[in-house]
């Protein structure tokens, strides 16, 4: 409990298990499953593209072997390749990514039984399982057969736009464009009118074609400011006899997204009562038994105001915020998991499975937070130190520094978690975990993470799946520091300059003979911050310097460790913790201040009145051009050379990520 997870049975295991696992996945989940095979003693190999041969997963695997190019259909969806690896390899089990099923016809999935028969065994749930749950227009069917709550909508496949205008009249707008096979916010929309619900269609269709090779959509009602509610299930179908234990294991509070993917998740809800907890586990249970299931998996619901709640959607794989749960049940998934594909039985009942204490996720994203709540960012991880020294703190990542963070997958950085014995002890850690973590090379939303966590509506637990446009309705600014909180900003920079100021002056390993003692004790500066220029008086006192800003002084002390790329700084009793990002000879720098990146420029005052003399870059017109906000792959060009294009109109589409994003006009004129 003191590292946060799981407390049960992780160092004892008295069955039988795998020699030999293969792990058809990457990042993040791969690593975290094999490193509960190394601690069970079974031996993993690990498949991966070519730009990820020097991946963590790979090198954590016992034994790694590359299946293809970057793209996911050549390579981690690449079922022949896969198939070649477990006979090369003569891996036992196989950790598969369910998309794989979900992306491939049925002969695909008859080679996976076939395979099953020749004593392979899949960690996981079997194929009709994954079949049934991946395509959303089949789940939902055998949902309502299995009476759980299903959100009104078309039951069918959308065969074009005009179909996908007519459906959503019917039902009324709004309405949600989804992908059948999809997942992770990809191949959905949100239509409010005709034209919408076009676009959407294509859009949708497809992102749905490139990330699952499937383009069937389905169309259902939008629920309006809904809470985003996921039942962790597990549940044992051992082979023939079919003794179908199962078990509900909590719920998961994952409301907070931007395009429709979740960024905070928390175990568990501040919104369910003990109630609408069991009526929601027993549903998920019902349907998991409607289709035979037996591995860990997750049903999602949506939640309205009144607790009436609904069936989105199951997924058939260990989820991303699974540690949250296991946080507060002290179970390890994939062990579970592991143990259930071998055939075991489950060992604890519904009685078994607690709620203690409280667990908070943040998904570290390579984005940009400032661009549409995050539009993804590329680059090498020049440095990466993550909070582990902090108690209570989990991080699951699958990068370390150096790694690249491409256009080809995910921009997920890793998992940040936190636990404690109450909501608001989970909250503070993890608010103390984003200010330690270090992360340079790429843009990333810490920013966003620690807006949100603090915000006083998620502290009060009063949240949606509107959140982030309805507390930032015109973008995302990053922190608005109060008069106190920018005087503690400017004393701390001041006294970082002063202090670089004096090693600046000192010599290692040699005597240096000054033709006069310099006893200078105190320095008048001039620092601008955003449209502000402030002048700043500091004055060092022993290890520590009194600085005058607005007319009141600021006690500033630290141990002044210029080379560690963390500072902990206390400023009149207040400890923070801070990091300086860059420098120059100018003055300018940057520092990440409660968890937002401050541009300064830190000057003497004789060089601030001079520095008006200096001429000032001319800002480069971009009223004519259009420059995409992210990298990403053209996708399609709707014009040509010599055409006149409206304010508004698609120039072209950029696929980033899996996500197609239309790219308009900024003005009239011709191309």
């Amino acid at each position: 409990r003191k590292t946060c997870f799981i407390s049960r049975s992780l160092s004892i295991f008295s069955f039988q298990t795998f020699e030999k696992l293969l792990i058809a996945n990457r990042g993040e989940i791969a690593c975290r499953v094999i490193k509960t095979c190394k601690k069970m003693g079974i031996k993993t190999v690990a498949i991966h593209s070519d730009v990820d041969a020097n991946a963590v997963h790979v090198k954590m695997a016992d034994e790694a072997v590359c299946v293809g190019p970057a793209p996911t259909s050549k390579s981690y969806l690449n079922m022949d390749a896969i198939m070649e690896v477990i006979k090369k390899t003569r891996a036992q089990a196989v950790s598969l990514n369910e998309s794989i099923c979900c992306s491939f016809s049925s002969p695909v999935v008859i080679s996976l039984s076939l395979q099953a028969s020749e004593g392979v065994t899949f960690i996981g749930p079997d194929t009709h399982a994954i079949q049934a749950m991946g395509d959303k227009i089949e789940s939902k069917l055998l949902a309502k057969n299995a009476k759980v709550n299903t959100i009104p909508g078309f039951d069918g496949v959308v065969k074009d736009a005009d179909e996908a205008v007519r459906i959503a009249r019917e039902i009324g707008y709004p309405v949600m464009i989804k992908a059948s096979a999809g997942g992770g916010g990809k191949g959905m929309r949100i239509a409010w009118d005709d034209e919408e619900t076009r676009e959407g269609f294509r859009f949708s269709s497809q992102e749905a074609a490139s990330s699952f090779g499937d383009d069937r959509l389905l169309i259902e009602k939008f629920i309006d400011n809904p809470r985003h509610i996921e039942i962790q299930v597990c549940i044992i179908l051992v082979l023939a006899d079919k003794h179908g234990n199962a078990l509900w294991l909590n719920e998961r509070e994952c409301s907070i997204q931007r395009r429709n993917q979740k960024v905070v998740e928390e175990a568990p809800s501040t919104f369910l009562d003990p109630e609408t907890r069991r009526a929601m586990g027993e549903q998920a249970v019902a349907l998991a038994k409607a289709v035979k299931y037996s591995s860990a998996g997750t049903v999602e619901f949506l939640v309205d105001s009144s607790k009436n709640f609904y069936f989105l959607e199951m997924n058939t794989r260990l989820q991303v915020e699974h540690p949250v749960t296991e946080c507060i049940t002290g179970l390890d998934l994939v062990q579970e998991m592991i143990r259930v594909a071998k055939g075991y039985p489950l060992r604890h009942k519904q009685a078994d499975i607690p709620i203690n204490g409280w667990a908070v996720e943040c998904r570290v994203y390579a984005e940009d937070p400032y661009k549409s709540f995050g539009l993804p960012s590329i680059g090498k991880l020049s440095q990466y130190q993550e909070p582990l020294h902090l108690p209570s703190v989990r991080v699951d990542s699958g990068i370390q520094q150096g790694s690249d963070i491409s256009i080809y997958y995910d921009p997920m950085i890793s998992k940040l978690i936190t636990y404690g014995s109450n909501r608001a002890e989970a909250l503070k850690r993890m608010e103390d975990a984003l200010d330690n973590y270090v992360i340079r090379g790429v843009a990333h939303n810490i920013s966003l993470l620690r807006e949100v966590i603090i915000h006083p509506r998620f502290v009060q637990g009063d949240i949606s799946t509107k959140f982030l446009p309805e507390v930032y309705p015109d973008g995302f600014k990053g922190h608005k520091l109060t008069d106190l909180e920018r005087r503690e900003l400017l004393a701390t920079a001041a006294s970082l300059y002063v202090t670089e100021q004096l090693r600046s002056q000192r010599f290692l390993g040699t005597q240096r003979i000054p033709i006069a003692k310099s006893k200078r004790s105190s320095w008048e500066l001039s620092v601008r911050l955003g449209d502000g220029v402030y002048p700043v008086a500091v004055s060092k006192e022993s290890s520590s310097f009194s600085v005058e800003v607005d007319g009141m002084k600021l006690n500033v002390t630290s141990e002044w460790n210029l080379a560690s790329p963390l500072l902990s700084v206390t400023i009149d009793g207040t400890q923070r913790t801070i990091q300086r990002l860059s420098r120059s000879a100018s003055g300018d720098t940057s520092i990440q201040f409660l968890g937002t990146v401050y541009k300064l420029q830190i000057l003497t005052k004789v060089a601030a009145e001079l520095s008006k003399y200096m001429p000032e870059k001319v800002a480069e017109d971009t009223s004519s051009i259009l420059r995409s906000p992210m990298p990403g792959a053209v996708v399609a060009v709707s014009v040509k050379p010599g055409d006149m294009v409206s304010e508004g109109q698609e120039i072209c589409v950029i696929e980033a990520m899996k996500m197609q994003n239309s790219m308009i006009a900024a003005k009239t004129g011709k191309v």
